[in-house]
């Protein structure tokens, strides 16, 4: 069953991804976020109490990016929205470090401390290991490791992980139930853990239709059983991007999920020059909605979106509370944590059965009665 663009020569203009979804719930022993009637994104009641009749200018939130940059259509650039979120928000101060390359992570995590940051954010798995003995020496200053997942960390040190799984079995099911050829693919910059969830979760939802439609759907690029599958071994080659997509689409697929931050930049070039050239291949985007963040919405059928802006808001509301918690932040599809976005230009191709049937998946998936299958997993 394929899908047409209802507008397929759109060229989007450059708009910076919102900071998206409702407020997280904080996991384990953690406090959840009070509830609003708010609807600006990363108000909630938490925050809207922070910030009403107090003066928050002597508070400082930091960030450090990973080799990504802030600009990169993804998680760095979701996260720094979230902090300038809670700078209009809140009054407070704030301040930021763009690393080029994984030497430069210590020093900017100690640059940020060093300018008195309250609280200092570091953005990417990557940058789990170089937080560590920062905040060891500095127990004063509040750290947050936005997607960092491994690693024992002391008490002033908090987690935000994402069950991305959980929203890519959604994007699998989606590509395989809409896939022309037979066949889709999916790829990451570096394998890590937090990119194979992704890559697991989309596998798996093919998988899941296959079984549940009798079909034969291929998956290029990831073997969630063999954990074999296709890197770049960066998040910056935006053109071993573009040639690793070309490559799937030679080998029929017509859907692709890059799992690469910039990288995937190189997949939607490909992706638009195969049209250009009479293909009708789609793109499923992640962390961020495409649609939005990117200049190519008309080719993005779907993203699995990660809300870590609005978990990055949350919690320096919290902190402003002086209510610190190092128990993990995780976000599900349950508290809107993770979603899959809207399908936008492809809203009305997408057939209604296609749409309950993914419905009643995430619901399958939030009360427990279907097992996404990813050892990374944070909810499991």
């Amino acid at each position: 069953m394929g899908i047409v663009s209802a507008s397929s020569d759109r060229r989007r203009l450059l708009i910076p991804a919102a900071v998206l979804g409702s407020s997280l719930l904080l996991a384990g022993c953690g406090a959840p976020p009070e509830e609003s009637s708010s609807s600006a994104a990363g108000s909630t009641g938490a925050s809207a109490e922070a910030a009403a009749g107090s003066d928050n200018k002597d508070y400082k939130a930091c960030i450090v990016s990973d080799e990504g940059g802030f600009d990169d259509r993804s998680f760095n650039q979701s996260s720094y929205e979230g902090l300038k979120a809670a700078e209009d928000q809140y009054g407070i101060e704030i301040a930021e470090a763009e690393s080029n390359d994984a030497s430069q992570f210590s020093p900017n995590l100690t640059s940020m401390v060093n300018q008195d940051c309250d609280a200092v954010f570091g953005v990417g798995f990557m940058l789990g290991k170089a937080i560590l003995p920062v905040a060891e020496q500095n127990p004063d200053a509040h750290f947050y490791g936005v997607d960092v997942t491994d690693g024992d960390f002391t008490d002033n040190v908090q987690k935000l992980t994402y069950d991305t799984a959980q929203a890519a079995f959604l994007a699998g099911y989606l590509a395989a139930a809409t896939t022309e050829t037979g066949t889709v693919a999916t790829y990451g910059g570096v394998e890590l853990p937090t990119v194979t969830i992704f890559m697991d979760g989309f596998a798996r939802g093919v998988e899941h239709y296959n079984e549940a439609k009798g079909e034969d759907v291929k998956v290029l690029g990831w073997n969630p059983d063999a954990k074999t599958g296709s890197f770049i071994g960066n998040f910056s080659n935006q053109d071993a991007g573009k040639t690793n997509t070309a490559n799937f689409i030679n080998e029929g697929a017509d859907i692709v999920m890059p799992v690469a931050g910039p990288v995937g930049l190189g997949t939607l070039d490909a992706v638009t020059e195969a049209n250009d050239g009479g293909k009708d291949v789609k793109v499923i985007w992640v962390d961020s909605d495409g649609y939005e963040s990117t200049e190519d919405g008309e080719v993005i059928l779907s993203s699995v979106v990660k809300n870590m802006g609005q978990s990055v808001t949350d919690v320096i509301g919290q902190d402003l509370k002086g209510e610190f918690s190092s128990d993990p932040y995780v976000g599900t599809l349950e508290n809107g944590g993770v979603e899959l976005a809207p399908f936008h230009d492809f809203e009305e191709s997408v057939p209604q059965e296609l749409k309950d049937e993914l419905k009643a998946l995430q619901e399958q998936i939030v009360s427990g009665e279907l097992k996404v299958g990813s050892e990374y997993s944070p909810a499991s």
